[in-house]
């Protein structure tokens, strides 16, 4: 506490006699305004004052009430003392002034009717006149320190916009003139304008005595007292300090010393020796910059009366950096001379080498179009095959897939719109909830099988391959990234979401054949109709089916319908195997196809497959 206090006070008399220029830091300005206090004499009350102001809302509300006289002051409008609440002053109502109304009992409390000329606007006006009183009020300010002794100001501070409260740039008067440095008094001129002034002027100009200063504080931010209009608050070394008044400080003695105070131990001071070498000292170091000013002056005068000398030096300086600019374009320009001579005898033989070319090119021209037309020839040969080979091939991709369509047939179901069967099995379309497991794991391995078949037969590598292991079929994604699980069954087992998008996986391939085959996929989620439409697009077609090749592997299994020796005679044994072995003959027969298309490196390792379960 005892700390607080002592912040909050004046640091004391022998400080205001110690207070010099070079102890200023800065300089901050509070509740700046321009606008001129008004000297008018009042004799009545605000409130007067605006009743006598004439407006349309007083207007109105003066015939509202027409017998309401108004008070000249405060005062009148509390009752008589000892009066009854019944004789109080009341205005008369209509009905009252014809006779024709209710006697009512009177009320005791009177209220005044609002007198404001802008009692009856709306909020936007009212926000509108507050804020053009902020834009009025902002103001942009600048200070100057001057002192008497020189011409030019000490220090300039830099511009405040729009501001009412402007705290400048802290400075530092230590390297100022010793004297001015030393002095107690100054001068502070307060520049200012508002945006709709032109030029700056002087707000105020005091002439400031350091020692009649009043003490404010440490800090502003324990200071909670008003402060005047342009206000000018001093930032000192030892705290904050305003002026009230310009006038010079009052002399004050030193009081009398108490007891308590001749009882205080006596503190050891600099002697006066040390005191008058400082002296000294500080004499010498003004002489010094005193002898340096004038050195400076010397100097430059005699560089003035010299101008001849410099100029000729000047000359002399330019012509030699005119030279030596001169001989760097010689020596660029010679080097451009050489690259252009080099260029030439380049160019020149360039031109020699093509006349050769020219005079040989009619032998070599008549050998390249003999050349040309034997290729052109060999040209539509190609193409005439090429064309024999699509309209092949086109009638083998009809034929397989007549094949495969006959394998995997999918038929409609009666009274069900888009609802289809696979091999008799129903597979429904995104909707797995109500439907037998067994059933959709089955039809699912139908449709995987047949889609890795279509993809197979027609060179067409699938974005997410599928492996139709029978009654396990599962698709792998190698695409998507930020998922941990790359392979998704294609059975309801587990997660549903996993299953789910397994299906869906299975769904992008149908689109994606369909999209190389030039079709429309109309709902993705339709599987079995989506399968449907491409097979029925790959067997269309009126010419007649092209016959199977001959031969194929088919003739690998020949003597496998003759039992083994150990065997022979079972007659389950030969019926067994003549079952086994004519079901591998018709899957052979299907991938006999592969011998005949682009395919047939793809279709090897399941033709060895086939042979490993033949034999």
């Amino acid at each position: 506490m005892g700390k607080k206090h002592e912040e909050a006070h004046d640091p004391g008399a022998n400080a205001q006699q110690n207070r010099r220029l070079r102890h200023l830091h800065g300089v901050s300005l509070r509740n700046l305004n321009l606008s001129p206090v008004s000297s008018r004499l009042r004799g009545k009350t605000i409130t007067d004052d605006e009743y006598n102001l004439k407006t349309t809302a007083k207007a109105v509300q003066n015939e509202e009430a027409r017998t309401l006289h108004h008070a000249k002051s405060y005062d009148q409008l509390s009752k008589p003392e000892g009066a009854p609440l019944q004789n109080a002053p009341r205005a008369a109502t209509a009905n009252e002034r014809t006779g024709k109304g209710l006697q009512r009992p009177a009320r005791g409390n009177m209220r005044r009717r609002s007198t404001l000329h802008w009692a009856t606007s709306n909020p936007r006006a009212r926000q509108d006149k507050l804020e053009a009183v902020e834009v009025y009020r902002m103001v942009t300010s600048w200070f100057s320190v001057h002192h008497d002794e020189l011409e030019q100001p000490i220090y300039i501070s830099e511009v405040m916009q729009n501001s009412m409260n402007p705290s400048f740039s802290f400075f530092d008067l230590d390297m100022s003139n010793a004297s001015v440095a030393r002095s107690d008094h100054f001068k502070l001129r307060i520049w200012s304008k508002t945006e709709h002034m032109d030029d700056y002027r002087i707000l105020l100009e005091l002439d400031i005595n350091l020692r009649s200063l009043q003490f404010v504080g440490r800090s502003l931010e324990n200071f909670h007292h008003p402060l005047p209009e342009n206000c000018v608050l001093l930032h000192l070394s030892d705290g904050i300090y305003t002026s009230f008044t310009d006038l010079p400080a009052e002399v004050q003695h030193q009081p009398p010393l108490t007891a308590a105070m001749k009882a205080t131990t006596p503190v050891q001071a600099a002697s006066f020796d040390a005191l008058l070498k400082l002296a000294d000292l500080d004499d010498v170091i003004q002489d010094a910059l005193h002898t340096r000013s004038k050195l400076e002056a010397d100097i430059n005068k005699l560089l003035a009366e010299m101008p001849s000398a410099e100029n000729a030096l000047s000359r002399l300086s330019l012509q030699r950096e005119d030279t030596r600019t001169a001989e760097r374009a010689r020596e660029a320009e010679q080097k451009n001379l050489e690259n252009a001579t080099k260029a030439k005898s380049e160019l020149q033989s360039s031109l020699r080498s093509r006349r050769k070319v020219v005079e040989t090119l009619p032998g070599s021209q008549k050998g390249t179009q003999d050349r040309c037309k034997k290729l052109d020839a060999e040209l539509q040969k190609v193409q005439k095959e090429l064309g024999t080979l699509e309209v092949v091939s086109q009638g083998q991709v009809r034929r397989i897939s007549t094949s495969l369509l006959h394998i995997f047939p999918i038929e409609p179901i009666k009274n069900k719109a888009l609802q289809f069967t696979i091999r008799s099995i129903h597979l429904p379309n995104s909707a797995f909830s109500d439907t037998n497991r067994d059933e959709i794991v089955a039809a699912l391995g139908y449709t995987a099988q047949l889609v890795y078949q279509i993809s197979l037969y027609l060179s067409i590598p699938l974005p997410y391959p599928v492996e139709p292991n029978e009654s396990s079929p599962f698709i792998r994604d190698d695409i998507s990234a930020g998922i941990a699980q790359r392979v998704f069954l294609l059975q309801p087992s587990g997660a549903t979401y996993k299953f789910e998008y397994g299906v869906f996986l299975l769904n992008k391939d149908i689109e994606f054949l369909m999209n190389r085959s030039g079709l429309r996929m109309m709902d993705i989620r339709h599987t079995l109709p989506n399968l449907k439409y491409l097979m029925f697009v790959l067997t269309a077609g009126s010419a007649e089916l092209p016959a199977r090749k001959a031969g194929g592997i088919r003739g690998l299994l020949r003597g496998r319908l003759t039992p083994n020796i150990s065997r022979r005679n079972s007659e389950e044994s030969v019926s067994s195997q003549t079952s086994t072995s004519l079901a591998q003959q018709e899957k052979m027969d299907d991938m006999d196809d592969l011998s005949n298309g682009p395919v047939r490196a793809k279709a090897l390792p399941y033709r060895r497959s086939m042979l490993r379960d033949a034999g």
